[in-house]
């Protein structure tokens, strides 16, 4: 291939750049030479097209929220045929010759086999396993209606592998369903983790830093109904009104289909005083809220989705030298390793217990902050991944130019973008002072 590929990818699921993994992989592409545009909805406030940082961006309106079978489907279609408009618009500004889909959903295998006979290749980078979502919603499927639907997942998801000339996964476990399920040789299926890029995520003095005699909890990701967000009131619930912790609240960041129900249930559980919700969040507050907490949450429950999936709010928690608490999963357990607390999946009781544990014990809290940090940067670190990622695509294209997929941080720099200063993670003393304290000393 002459020239420099340009590689079109389609997420439908968040904007981007707040899709932190796609917003990586496009600076990954950019690094080593490709030309990226992204066809995925709008966020609030956001233009239908732009360049960010050299990626082009073409956004759509979302579809209204989806309720029920009819609304699912409707809003499938709608997201579709949009993605499809915008791809002739991409086309008309120049050929791409690379098309990436991310799931949900597991429709743009079509889109890919309408574009091949252009000469256009086809990667999947296989961010959820549909058809384990709709079983830890539902359960096993029964009477016709159910089962048409979970047959229909089931197709759609082959469909979407057979039609990949590479899939890319998030973790071993997807990649074993790949093979499995999706009959794929192992040598087309690359683990492509969604870790962190730990020079650019870590710990800052933060601004405003907690009340000295307070404990804030932290959660960081989507608010649906397969994220338990719901756990984490419960938890706070414990903490406050049954064990006394009058100096403990959480700051929720993050939003989704279930963010107004959780306000009620926070209201109902008289816990407005101690619970935070901050909505859609960028960049810089994930920084500032992660560096100012003292415990992240991970209340996602054992589920046949969630037993699978990586967990990237474990490891943006372990970037920022956060201790936490998770239910028992197989892939948390892959990310957190000894940096995290795991209690078994639902136990509010054990869960209470772990966080308190860590609010009375400081020094454990630095312990596991440390072990979080420096497991994050050197087995999970993003420029690693990218490495992987970037390959897929060399592969495909022939194209390959030298040098990092994810440049270096200036050396030296002992601030943020916005002048915050960094914690100086070689010094013992400092780091271990920040660990318990979470403050400027």
């Amino acid at each position: 291939m002459t020239g420099r590929p340009h590689v079109l990818i389609i997420v439908q699921n968040l904007p981007v750049p707040l899709d932190r993994r796609v917003w990586l992989e496009c600076q990954a592409l950019l690094a080593r030479g490709y030309r990226v545009s992204v066809i995925c909805p709008k966020g609030p406030g956001d233009p239908g097209h732009e360049v960010v940082d050299g990626v082009v961006l073409y956004k759509y309106r979302p579809a209204p929220e989806a309720k029920g079978v009819l609304g699912f489907a409707w809003e499938f279609a709608y997201s579709w045929l949009r993605a499809a408009w915008l791809s002739l618009r991409v086309r008309r500004a120049g050929r791409f010759h690379i098309l990436q889909a991310c799931n949900p959903p597991d429709t743009y295998w079509l889109l890919a086999l309408l574009w091949r006979p252009f000469g256009v290749k086809f990667v999947f980078d296989h961010h959820d396993l549909n058809p384990e979502l709709f079983l830890s919603r539902f359960g096993e499927p029964s009477g016709g209606a159910q089962q048409a639907q979970y047959r229909a997942l089931v197709w759609l998801e082959r469909r979407t592998f057979r039609a990949a000339h590479r899939v890319i996964s998030t973790n071993e476990s997807y990649r074993a369903i790949a093979i499995r399920r999706g009959d794929r040789r192992p040598e087309d299926v690359t683990v492509v983790r969604s870790g962190p890029d730990t020079q650019q995520m870590r710990p800052i003095y933060p601004e405003r830093p907690r009340p000295a005699d307070g404990i804030v909890l932290v959660y960081l990701g989507i608010m649906g109904p397969q994220d338990g967000v719901d756990q984490v009131l419960l938890v706070v619930d414990e903490l406050v009104h049954r064990r006394g912790r009058s100096n403990v609240t959480a700051t929720l960041l993050g939003f989704g289909d279930c963010l107004e129900d959780l306000k009620a249930q926070s209201t109902a559980l008289e816990l407005d005083d101690h619970v935070t919700f901050t909505g859609r969040v960028d960049r810089v507050q994930v920084a500032e809220y992660l560096s100012r907490a003292d415990i992240g949450i991970g209340p996602d429950l054992k589920t046949p989705l969630n037993d699978l999936s990586t967990m990237n709010k474990t490891m943006e928690y372990m970037a920022y030298g956060l201790p936490s608490v998770a239910f028992d999963l197989a892939e948390t357990r892959v990310s957190g390793a000894d940096s995290v607390l795991y209690v078994p999946s639902g136990d509010i009781h054990a869960f209470a217990d772990a966080v308190e544990k860590l609010i009375d014990d400081p020094g454990v809290r630095a312990e596991l902050g440390r072990k979080a940090r420096r497991r994050v940067a050197a087995e999970l670190d993003w420029r690693s991944q990218a490495e992987a990622y970037v390959s897929v695509f060399d592969e495909l294209s022939g194209f390959s130019r030298p040098g990092p997929a994810v440049p270096d941080d200036e050396p030296g720099r002992d601030a943020d973008s916005q002048g915050r200063r960094y914690v100086d993670l070689d010094d013992a003393e400092e780091f271990d002072h920040y660990l318990r304290e979470r403050r400027v000393p």
